[in-house]
């Protein structure tokens, strides 16, 4: 009986989609800060997704966060946390 109800539950789970293979490689609550961030590593090559988990109501609650696939994320931190030059 188990058996059959992990297969109906995988049926119904959704398949793997792009945005699993994603890290998040920065977190602020600063619009245009995040917007730098992405532009900077934009500039590298990095494809970068900017989510926007702040309240629309609100500004001071939640945060924009970066997310760039899991092959770039060492290159992302480093440019990240490189100094501004």
């Amino acid at each position: 009986m188990w058996k059959k109800i992990n297969q109906w539950i995988q049926k119904i789970l959704p398949k793997k989609t792009d945005f699993d293979s994603q890290r998040m490689v920065f977190r602020t609550r600063e619009n245009h800060l995040a917007h730098i961030m992405k532009l900077k590593l934009e500039e590298e090559g990095i494809q970068v997704i900017l989510i926007n988990k702040q309240d629309s109501s609100y500004n001071n609650f939640g945060e924009l966060e970066l997310y760039v696939k899991a092959e770039n994320y060492i290159k992302a931190k480093f440019l990240i946390d490189k100094p501004y030059e």
